[in-house]
C-alpha cells in the first residue's frame, strides 16, 4: 500500500491509498462530515443496513474470487435486525472481503474501494457525495497529467541517448566508403538489439504481431521500458567502443535490461508516479 494521498471535501482532509492498481477512500474521514467524534459509530451503523451489506457483497462477487458467500448470506439474513452489529473487521475476516480495508496506525482507520466509499458518502449525504466525486476526478487529472510529463520527458532522454548511439556505430562499426543504404542497415539492426534484449523480439516481429496498433514497439512501451531503453543505448555504446562482438553485446545488454526492469518494478519512488 502506498504512502496516502489527501484530497480535501468541504474542509474535510479525505486520505486515499492506492493498492493493487486501485484507490481506496478513507470511511473514517468521509464520516467526520456527518459527525467527527462519532465515526466509528456512523461505519458501523452503515454496515448494518440490508443495502449496504447487499451492495459490499455484490461487489466483492464481482471483483473477489476468494469472497465466502456463505458468510455473506448470513450477514444478509441478519441485517436490519435492531439485534444486529457489524464492524468492519467482522466483514473482512469472516467473508474474506477486500473491498474494504481496516487499517491501524498514524494512517489507520477504515478505507474502501472507491465504489464503495462513494456509496457511503451518498448515504451521509447526496451533496457530499457530488464534491467528493468532482475533487477525486480533479486529483486524478492531475496524476494523468504528470504521468504523461514524465513518459514525454523520458522519451526526450531517449532520443538523446539515440544520438550518442547512432555516434558510436558510425565511429566503430560502419567501415569508410559504404553506402548510406548500407549504414542506414547497420544503425537499423543495431536498433533492433536493443529491441530483442529488452522486448525479446524485433521492431518487424512486433508490426507483424500488432498489425492494428500505430506506430512502433517503442510508441507502446512502459515509462520503465523507456527508462531501462534510455540506459541501453548509452550502455551499448560503451559496449561498441570497447569492440565487443554483437552477438556478445546483446547477451550483456538482455541480463541489464531484466536486473534494471527487476528494479524499476520494485522501486517505490518509481511506483509514485502511477
Amino acid at each position: 500500500m502506498s504512502t496516502n494521498k489527501k484530497i480535501e471535501v468541504k474542509g474535510i482532509e479525505i486520505s486515499l491509498y492506492h493498492l493493487n492498481q486501485e484507490d481506496f477512500i478513507s470511511l473514517t474521514d468521509l464520516a467526520r462530515h456527518k459527525d467527527s467524534e462519532r465515526t466509528d459509530y456512523i461505519i458501523q451503523n452503515w454496515l448494518r443496513n440490508r443495502n449496504t451489506i447487499e451492495l459490499l457483497g455484490f461487489w466483492e462477487q464481482l471483483n473477489n474470487p476468494n469472497f465466502n458467500p456463505i458468510e455473506f448470506e448470513g450477514f444478509r439474513k441478519q441485517a436490519g435486525l435492531n439485534s444486529f452489529v457489524l464492524t468492519s473487521k467482522q466483514w473482512i475476516e469472516k467473508t474474506g472481503a477486500i473491498g474494504i480495508i481496516s487499517k491501524s496506525g498514524r494512517y489507520g482507520g477504515t478505507f474502501a474501494h472507491k465504489d464503495i466509499a462513494f456509496e457511503f458518502a451518498s448515504w451521509i449525504s447526496i451533496e457530499f457525495k457530488l464534491y467528493l466525486i468532482k475533487e477525486f476526478q480533479r486529483l486524478k487529472e492531475d496524476e494523468n497529467n504528470r504521468l504523461k510529463l514524465e513518459w514525454n520527458l523520458q522519451r526526450t532522454l531517449a532520443k538523446v541517448n539515440y544520438h550518442i548511439h547512432t555516434d558510436a556505430i558510425k565511429e566503430k562499426l560502419i567501415p569508410g566508403s559504404i553506402s548510406s543504404k548500407q549504414a542506414s542497415f547497420t544503425y537499423a539492426t543495431e536498433a533492433d538489439l536493443l529491441n530483442v534484449a529488452l522486448f525479446g523480439i524485433t521492431s518487424k516481429e512486433w508490426r507483424d504481431s500488432n498489425p492494428t496498433l500505430e506506430g512502433n514497439i517503442r510508441d507502446h512501451a512502459t515509462i520503465e521500458q523507456l527508462v531501462v531503453l534510455s540506459n541501453l543505448e548509452s550502455i551499448n555504446a560503451i559496449l561498441i567502443h570497447q569492440g565487443l562482438a554483437q552477438k556478445d553485446r546483446l547477451l550483456q545488454l538482455n541480463q541489464i535490461a531484466i536486473t534494471q526492469m527487476k528494479s524499476l518494478l520494485n522501486a517505490k519512488g518509481l511506483k509514485k508516479l502511477k
